[in-house]
């Protein structure tokens, strides 16, 4: 039976799955840990989309916010007409999707359903019109932390940000980890942060369980099925896809990209061609911080900070450019920093922790939870986390009046649409 054939897509309204009922629900474990700190983690106010309705009618689309899943998937902001609360709708055509990739919407549905975290991008609200299915969350009114870097933070965020973005991920890695799962996904444009402060992780159509007949694997060996954009991310012994496989560290790995693509505004490896990004990987070729230069791993134990901000030249590799735009970019790229920043020892530790070549020295995400970089992420209030974010600015409803959409070809109530529409602000890739 194919997915088109599944009662749940092939109606205008979608009944509740009960997959909760099917699993035991650990997520409470989750859910009152480490209360004392990081208060604006939790689930509340304008994120909490459970009471709304299935009803197409009720919804009244407002402007894009971004695409993505192959270009299958378009997000758009939308108002819920009853209580008017903002929410974000992904519609996914149903249409014009391979077998394959109605499996991966199907796995990402059943998934999100199964996962209850505070800091994972899930929804319970799921149903279609016409042919379109549409899955409803919470607004991340500040978008994903790609965008933040290319709208406010081009030459990069500063540390408290970042360990305040990164704890945020790594309790929701924890979370999944311990349920038996690998993310393999795990990028800056996955990193969402509501109005309210509180960090997501979305990307669940690129988890991958390693549970097999109810034995945890020690490693698995599917290759993700992601476009080639996603390959600085990936760990070494992902991509190299040997007998070894890969485990819950090759996420681990993902976030040490992901914390030198916060600093310095730049992917590692971004500008490479794939194949030479991967013998770069391979090899050991270990990406820094822009104010050290790049040593294989094993000499990085004696390197010191550098304080003058001024690079040595030894050691300069085709890491070096791999953090740096070439000179032939577009003027829309993303402009060049003026120079090195110097940062913390405690970030350069972390980063070389997590971008260890051997995945088993690599710490677990319950372990760099306690690391010394996150000292400094303590209680936040409304107005601490805005001073986190100044210049950022939340999105806001448009103000101009909604004009409603001609009728749907069928007999489904479609949802109304505003003319306006805004440069996509996240990116869903």
């Amino acid at each position: 039976m194919s997915f088109l054939d599944c009662s749940c897509i092939s109606h205008a309204q979608v009944q509740p799955l009960d997959i909760e009922e099917r699993y035991e629900d650990t997520s409470h474990q989750f859910l009152s840990c480490d209360g004392s700190e990081y208060t604006l983690q939790g689930p509340a106010g304008g994120d909490d989309i459970t009471g709304l309705s299935p009803e197409p009618a009720h919804y009244q689309l407002l402007s894009e916010l971004g695409r993505g899943f192959n270009n299958l998937s378009q997000v758009n902001m939308a108002r819920h007409i009853p209580t008017g609360q903002l929410v974000a709708i992904k519609q996914t055509n149903l249409d014009e999707c391979t077998e394959e990739e109605l499996l991966q919407l199907m796995n990402e549905v059943l998934l999100s359903r199964l996962f209850r975290h505070p800091n994972l991008l899930t929804s319970r609200l799921v149903f279609s019109s016409c042919c379109q299915l549409c899955v409803l969350t919470p607004l991340m009114a500040y978008g994903s932390a790609d965008t933040l870097l290319r709208t406010y933070f081009p030459d990069g965020m500063s540390e408290s940000l970042i360990a305040y973005l990164l704890y945020g991920v790594l309790k929701a890695l924890e979370y999944l980890h311990r349920m038996g799962y690998v993310h393999r996904g795990v990028k800056a444009s996955h990193i969402l942060l509501s109005g309210e402060g509180r960090v997501y992780l979305s990307g669940l159509h690129s988890v991958y369980s390693m549970m097999r007949e109810g034995k945890r694997m020690r490693a698995v060996f599917d290759m993700p099925h992601h476009s080639p954009a996603l390959l600085p991310w990936l760990s070494p012994e992902l991509l190299r896809q040997d007998l070894h496989g890969y485990g819950v560290k090759s996420d681990i790995y993902s976030l040490g990209i992901v914390a030198c693509e916060l600093v310095s505004g730049r992917v590692p490896f971004q500008d490479m061609p794939p194949t030479q990004m991967l013998l770069q990987k391979l090899r050991g070729s270990h990406c820094c911080l822009l104010d050290v230069a790049p040593f294989p791993l094993g000499e990085l134990g004696g390197l010191k900070v550098s304080r003058s901000g001024v690079d040595s030249g030894i050691g300069e590799s085709v890491a070096t450019g791999s953090l740096t735009h070439s000179a032939t970019a577009p003027p829309t790229d993303r402009p060049q920093s003026p120079g090195p920043k110097n940062h913390s020892v405690t970030l350069h530790n972390l980063v070389q922790l997590c971008l260890q070549q051997q995945p088993e020295r690599r710490p677990s995400a319950s372990t760099l939870l306690t690391h010394a970089f996150f000292k400094q992420v303590k209680r936040h209030t409304r107005d601490t986390f805005l001073s986190l974010m100044y210049p950022a600015v939340p999105l806001t409803s448009p103000e101009d009046p909604p004009v409603s959409s001609p009728p749907a070809p069928s007999g489904h109530a479609p949802m109304s649409t505003s003319t306006d529409t805004t440069e996509a602000v996240w990116d869903f890739s």
